[in-house]
């Protein structure tokens, strides 16, 4: 995987999976297990990570140092 690629945690008949460029990566029983799964990838890719439901709209994202809007400093 190469930095930059975002994290996708979806629904499938099996459970949930991560994908990564539209290619599974892993098998979870859990929405829960692949998240966390999820954002350890997604970490270190410094990408974003798409949790989405069950029916398949992304519920949350988290940005992992490929954020496009970084906050101010605040000095």
């Amino acid at each position: 995987m190469a930095r930059g690629e975002d994290v996708h945690t979806v629904p499938n008949d099996d459970g949930w999976t991560n994908k990564v460029n539209g290619k599974k990566q892993g098998q979870y029983n859990t929405q829960e297990e692949a998240a966390k799964a999820g954002r350890r990838v997604a970490e270190q890719n410094q990408s974003e990570h798409h949790l989405h439901g069950r029916n398949g709209q992304v519920r949350e994202r988290r940005s992992y140092g490929n954020d496009p809007f970084p906050p101010e400093d605040r000095d």
